[in-house]
């Protein structure tokens, strides 16, 4: 079930994506499927005529693994983590479908890292890896945007990785899904960058959810964004970014001038 938040110029509505493509429809739902039971308001809408956002708005915290690809630690210089390297993005970096990703002044090496992203269903704590399917919601797509030269100059990833509009996600949260090996491909200007399996993790998604609620509780509407693949690079400002992940769909972004 494809799950999306959606405007007509309202205030945001959630919704079932549903049909071939090309011809999707949004059956209009209740209130947030996060918080109580899918229920159709009858009302469907053609998907071309919506405007589609972020798919969720975490109340609390994006959470996000890095240098899980081993491949990609090798093509930064990194060496492989011996536990899970978590680290957090403000729940104020999240922007939905064809938001633009700013160009802030601060930095001169912006890059894209296309990634799968869980969303946490349920209040949870220290939860085994056999049960962590009993926690997720569903998944979507993120772009876990990041200013690279302040990553290395500060040490600390929450300016590097924290600024507005530096986490996407969308276009929807697909619920039924195995995300044991799946591709993930980005594209910059139409010319593919990244081209990768989520099989090559080098912590799974039980091991991840294991390892984080163990330190933290996670709320419903948490993010956890699993690693990206090798294949990371620059954007400048006008690029278009797409992101497609096996079983989800495609999230697309322009890279927009500051101010």
């Amino acid at each position: 079930m494809r799950i999306a938040r959606f405007t007509t110029g309202d205030d945001p509505r959630y919704g079932v994506v549903e049909g071939d493509e090309g011809a999707e429809v949004v059956a209009v739902l209740e209130g947030d499927p996060l918080y109580q039971a899918i229920q159709p308001t009858g009302e469907r809408l053609p998907l071309k005529d919506v405007r589609l956002v972020a798919p969720v708005i975490p109340r609390s915290k994006v959470v996000a693994i890095g240098r899980n690809y081993a491949a990609h630690a090798a093509e930064l210089g990194n060496e492989i983590p011996e536990a899970p390297l978590v680290f957090l993005k403000p729940n104020t970096s999240v922007v939905g479908p064809g938001d633009g990703i700013v160009y802030p002044p601060q930095t001169t090496s912006l890059h894209f890292e296309g990634e799968l992203a869980i969303v946490i269903g349920r209040i949870c704590r220290h939860v085994p890896k056999d049960r962590v399917d009993e926690v997720i919601y569903g998944y979507t797509i993120a772009n876990d945007v990041t200013a690279r030269d302040l990553q290395q100059s500060d040490k600390q990833w929450w300016r590097a990785k924290g600024f507005d509009t530096f986490c996407p996600l969308g276009p929807w949260i697909e619920t039924v899904l195995d995300p044991s090996d799946l591709t993930i491909r980005t594209t910059q200007n139409g010319e593919e960058r990244q081209n990768g399996s989520t099989a090559l993790m080098i912590f799974d998604i039980p091991t991840q959810i294991a390892h984080i609620s163990a330190a933290m509780t996670l709320l419903p509407g948490d993010v956890i964004l699993t690693g990206t693949p090798a294949g990371v690079g620059e954007m400048n400002e006008g690029d278009e970014i797409s992101i497609t992940v096996e079983g989800i769909g495609t999230l697309t972004n322009r890279v927009i001038k500051h101010g």
